[in-house]
């Protein structure tokens, strides 16, 4: 069994980038995992909380520019407006919770760098977040900075895999061009944000084909998924074979989430950690909660997936869902995409 490590601090369980509507969803999901189910993880795993440490300034350069940072800084002093084009919101001292938020996931990199285990921050995973622009509730993108940093300290095939119901785009932009393996699988149809994801988004530079994008179809289900994870995720990253594997964990692909037309069930969940508890037996894995906006299930199947990487029984997690099925036509459009997605990748090989 694997040791878990979780950023523990009562300052994430107050830090949200979203609108006033979605602050209290948003933050109740994370004061739940920590007083509800962190217990119950400790009483069965090897767990650790961990203390966080902000981000620095310069931490935050190696992934957004200097103009930026200062308009976050600004607006953080104003204590008022948006980051964005409507999103995400700036309040009094909004600088400072970002580099808290993306000081936790930063600092389970540097720990699981000289302790390999299943590293966890429930308030990480801004995907959205552009070198020169917020997006999605998203201030910084704690996924690029930790990439970076990494990349700086020596660490050679980085992959990071996104499940969260939306496209990391703001991963992706900050990305495109580095050596860094990125696997997005995401809701995809008109009008569903970013709008970004599709197949042929392959990277370029020494990111060519290490951008790999599963764009799946709105309303899809468990068989959609598990095509997904079964035809690239794991074949993909059984291939590169990552030093250290990073994971943006959004549930808001859960039946039933109020912001995503998608309809995967706690199966999907139990699928794709159970996958990823077989390929990175050896390596650090850094879980960061990403999006998901009905508390109690965002919460249960965090845990559920922690039990899971870490080699322990998740059964006390799981509720038993039925298994969701898709349409004909949207197993059909996934197959035909996947089909292209492969043959790309083969001809990137040679």
């Amino acid at each position: 069994m694997r040791e878990v490590y979780v950023a523990y601090s009562e300052e994430l369980t107050r830090i949200s980038f979203t609108p006033a509507s979605l602050r209290e969803n948003w933050t109740r999901r994370i004061r739940l995992f920590y007083e509800e189910f962190l217990p119950r993880l400790e009483r069965r795993l090897p767990v650790s909380r961990v203390p966080v440490e902000p981000a620095t300034e310069k931490e935050l350069l190696l992934a957004h520019d200097p103009e930026y940072v200062d308009f976050v800084k600004q607006r953080s002093r104003e204590g008022r407006g948006l980051l964005d084009y409507g999103d995400t919101p700036a309040y009094p001292q909004v600088f400072e919770a970002a580099l808290k938020a993306v000081g936790s996931t930063l600092t389970l990199a540097r720990l699981l760098r000289e302790k390999p285990g299943i590293g966890f921050t429930p308030n990480g995973g801004f995907h959205h977040a552009r070198r020169r622009a917020a997006g999605g509730f998203c201030v910084f993108n704690d996924l690029a900075v930790a990439a970076l940093w990494l990349r700086s300290q020596g660490v050679g095939r980085i992959a990071i895999v996104d499940i969260d119901a939306h496209h990391g785009d703001g991963t992706q932009q900050i990305l495109y061009s580095e050596d860094v393996l990125k696997i997005s699988v995401h809701g995809y149809g008109y009008g569903f944000y970013p709008g970004t994801g599709w197949i042929d988004e392959l990277g370029d530079g020494q990111g060519l084909c290490k951008n790999i994008n599963i764009p799946v179809p709105l309303g899809s289900g468990d068989d959609v998924f598990k095509l997904a994870l079964e035809e690239i995720i794991v074949p993909q990253l059984e291939h590169y074979k990552p030093e250290f594997l990073i994971i943006q964990a959004g549930v808001d692909g859960h039946d039933g989430d109020p912001l995503t037309d998608l309809r995967f069930t706690e199966n999907s969940y139990i699928r794709f950690a159970e996958s990823i508890s077989s390929i990175a037996r050896n390596i650090p894995v850094l879980v960061t909660g990403g999006g998901g906006y009905v508390p109690e299930t965002v919460a249960r199947i965090w845990a559920l997936e922690l039990a899971l990487m870490a080699g322990g029984d998740a059964r006390e997690f799981t509720v038993g869902e039925v298994e969701s099925s898709s349409s004909m036509a949207a197993v059909n459009a996934l197959r035909d995409r996947l089909n292209w997605l492969k043959n790309k990748l083969e001809e990137c090989s040679h």
